[in-house]
C-alpha cells in the first residue's frame, strides 16, 4: 500500500497507480481538482464560500497557467506539498467541453492552457483513517471498491455562472446505533466535508435521490456479506449515512453549461496532499484518532 501522499502522487504522475485513492496514504489529507478557464475562477471561489459543507476549498494555483505551485486556504499550512503536478497528479481524470463531459483521461497534460487556474477540494476520505481508528471502517475500504456517490435535489446557492448546481453526496453505510460515534468522530473535519450531511432511510427521499441501488458515480454498495445490492430491504440493520461530496463542483459545471474545457478528478480518484490529518485538524492525536478532550466521552 502506498503510505504517504508524495508516494501516491508520483505513482500516479508515472502511470503505476490508476485505481482510486480510498485507503492509500492513511491519514494524509485527499483531495478533489477541478481546473477551469481563469475567468470563471472568482465565480467559483464564490461558489465554494456559499457553499463550503460540499465545496471546502483547501488550495488554488498561484497564477493562471500554474500547475505545480499552489496558494494553500489553510492559513496555518502555507505549503500541502511541496512536489505536485495537477496535470498528473490523480490517477484519473475527467474533460468537460461546454459543460458536457466529453473524455476520462490518464492526464490532463494536452489540455491544460495558460489560462486555467485549478482548484483543490476537501475530499471525505480524509477522515477514513479516524473513522477505522474507532472501529467504524467505512465498507466501501473493507471491500475495496469504490465510495457510492449520488446526485441529490438539494440546490446550491448560486454564483455567478454558476446556477442551478444540487449537492453531491457520498454514502457510507453504518448500524443507527454507531452514527452518534460517526458523527463525533467526522464533525472536526470541517475543510474534508465534515459530519455527515443526512442518515437513515428517510433521507434517501428527502435528498431526492433516485435509487441507492445505483449511484452515479463510484460503485454499488454492497450487503456487508457482498452478496447482495445495499438497500433497504438487504440493509442488515445497517443504515445509510451521506456527506457532502467533491464531485459537487462538477456536477455544478454540467448544470451551468460552462464554456470551455474544464477538468477535473475522475470520482474518487483523488490528489494526495502532503499534510496530515492530525497537523490540521487539533481534536486528532497522531495516530489519526480522536483524542479524548475534557468533557467529552472518547469514540474509541
Amino acid at each position: 500500500m502506498l503510505k504517504t501522499g508524495l508516494a501516491t502522487r508520483l505513482a500516479s504522475r508515472t502511470g503505476t497507480l490508476t485505481h482510486p485513492t480510498s485507503g492509500l496514504a492513511p491519514s494524509y489529507l485527499q483531495a478533489n481538482l477541478l481546473v477551469l478557464p481563469a475567468r470563471h475562477a472568482p465565480d467559483f471561489r464564490l461558489l465554494c464560500a456559499r457553499n463550503p459543507v460540499p465545496c471546502p476549498l483547501l488550495a488554488s494555483s498561484t497564477s493562471p497557467g500554474a500547475f505545480t505551485t499552489l496558494q494553500s486556504h489553510l492559513p496555518a499550512h502555507p505549503t500541502l506539498a511541496a512536489d505536485i503536478d495537477l496535470r498528473h497528479d490523480a490517477p484519473k481524470y475527467r474533460v468537460y467541453s461546454d459543460g458536457a463531459l466529453v473524455a476520462e483521461k490518464a492526464d490532463i497534460a494536452a489540455e491544460w492552457g495558460d489560462d486555467h487556474v485549478g482548484f483543490l477540494i476537501g475530499c471525505s476520505y480524509s477522515f477514513e483513517a479516524a473513522l477505522g481508528g474507532a472501529g467504524l471502517a467505512p465498507r466501501h475500504v473493507v471491500h475495496g471498491r469504490n465510495v457510492a456517490m449520488y446526485r441529490t435535489a438539494v440546490p446550491l446557492a448560486p454564483a455567478g455562472v454558476f446556477t442551478g448546481g444540487t449537492v453531491v453526496v457520498s454514502m457510507r453505510p453504518y448500524r443507527v446505533e454507531d452514527v452518534g460515534r460517526v458523527r463525533e468522530v467526522t464533525k472536526g473535519f470541517t475543510v474534508t466535508h465534515g459530519e455527515p450531511f443526512a442518515w437513515g432511510w428517510d433521507a434517501v427521499r428527502e435528498l431526492g435521490i433516485r435509487d441507492i441501488g445505483r449511484p452515479e458515480w463510484g460503485d454499488v454498495c454492497l450487503t456487508a456479506d457482498r452478496r447482495g445490492v445495499f438497500c433497504q430491504e438487504n440493509g442488515e440493520g445497517f443504515v445509510p449515512v451521506f456527506w457532502g461530496c467533491g464531485v459537487t463542483p462538477q456536477e455544478a459545471v454540467m448544470r451551468a453549461g460552462l464554456e470551455g474545457t474544464v477538468m477535473g478528478h475522475a470520482p474518487g480518484h483523488m490528489i494526495v496532499l502532503d499534510v496530515r490529518d492530525h497537523e490540521v485538524f487539533p481534536q486528532l492525536d497522531k495516530g489519526g484518532e480522536v483524542a479524548e478532550v475534557e468533557g467529552q466521552q472518547p469514540v474509541h
